[in-house]
């Protein structure tokens, strides 16, 4: 026998062991009756369909974040404070030097300004929300924003990677092909591949987001992060997320693939390059320009492998949410030390712009 009860309205069939429909009763108006049958001889199967709470709107997750443990919540707001406000403020300064001094205005800055600015946005998609929640005592988290979270951090992140493959490019171009750097590199063609890269980030992330949509979710809705991380969302559904994780590893193998491999590629090509320069000044001046890129590229996409190793070998949640404070964190914090320590453009501009501030 078989009962199957579907969302308000109740539908129950009771079905035989040999398959044929002894009986059927149906529209029931409330969820309160409950129905009992006991007949020998029969196999019985207790289906019931929930509605799914992701459609209504007092849904709401728990993000556990690093720790439980209340003494130490104190220590890490102020220590998440401290790495937003550094975040911020240097990519924001990066971003008005960059506006400020006409010098600036090659390709090279244009990405790095781009990059900034995305750095920014990706840093404030989940800071903030977890500092808000350990400052008010509150570990939940809509449903809404918690899509919203996803969705942005998903755009930020592959367009992130974008544009550091971009980057690679320019400097590609900059060093094997100098006398027609200023052609190929012109500002159509920069706004372009900025657009390009733009669209392509949000294609997957607007993907992901739609597909969440679609899982149903029950009671426990305990996150392990300090943000609505898209693998530890859908390990909470009640329904199978087997076509997400799919989607997941195929998106992750084709961009990441794809951006990889043409960053490979641009510092293979320079590399050979810069080997056949006769003059030790001129291997010096040509890997001077992309030392800091490549101190970025290999922070990013080393903390990116280590969060994908960690998780794949740990089956500790606290350690996974740390290796995501070093992929999430991190990279956004250190971009704007990298490119000003080693890059003496930015210091001037640095001095130009803080000399424009009345007070120093």
């Amino acid at each position: 026998m078989i009962i199957s009860l579907h969302e308000s309205s109740l539908f129950l069939k009771i079905i035989s062991a040999s398959g044929d429909t002894a009986a059927v009763w149906s529209k029931a108006k409330t969820k309160q009756k409950h129905l009992i049958v006991l007949l020998p001889n029969l196999s019985i199967r207790f289906i019931y369909n929930t509605e799914s709470n992701n459609q209504s709107g007092g849904l709401k997750l728990l993000l556990l974040g690093l720790t439980e443990d209340p003494e130490l919540q104190p220590f890490i707001f102020s220590l998440f404070l401290i790495m937003y406000l550094v975040t911020v403020l240097g990519n924001l300064f990066i971003v008005l030097a960059v506006s400020s001094d006409s010098k600036l205005h090659t390709p090279m800055y244009f990405f790095l300004c781009n990059l900034s600015f995305t750095d920014m946005c990706l840093s404030t998609t989940t800071i903030p929300k977890m500092l808000v929640n350990i400052q008010i005592h509150n570990q939940s988290i809509t449903y809404t924003g918690c899509l919203h979270q996803i969705f942005f951090v998903l755009v930020f992140s592959v367009f992130e990677n974008f544009l550091l493959v971009a980057m690679a490019y320019d400097r590609y171009v900059a060093i094997c092909h100098p006398l027609r750097y200023t052609v190929i590199m012109n500002p159509c063609f920069c706004g372009l591949l900025l657009l390009f890269s733009f669209c392509i980030s949000v294609m997957p992330a607007l993907l992901h987001s739609l597909m969440v949509l679609r899982l149903s979710f029950c009671t426990e809705l305990k996150i392990p992060q300090f943000f609505c991380e898209l693998p530890q969302v859908l390990r909470v559904a009640c329904s199978s997320a087997h076509i997400n994780n799919i989607l997941i590893y195929f998106t992750n193998c084709t961009l990441g693939g794809v951006s990889f491999s043409g960053v490979i590629f641009s510092y293979t090509r320079i590399v050979s390059a810069v080997l056949r320069m006769p003059s030790s000044g001129g291997k010096y001046k040509a890997f001077s320009t992309c030392g800091s890129h490549l101190s970025v590229v290999s922070l990013f996409y080393g903390t990116g492998f280590g969060v994908y190793f960690s998780s794949a070998l740990t089956l500790s949640p606290k350690k996974t949410a740390l290796a995501s404070v070093m992929y999430m964190v991190l990279p956004q914090m250190m971009n704007p030390f990298i490119y000003s320590l080693r890059n003496r453009d930015m210091k001037v501009s640095f001095r130009k712009l803080i000399g424009r501030i009345p007070s120093f």
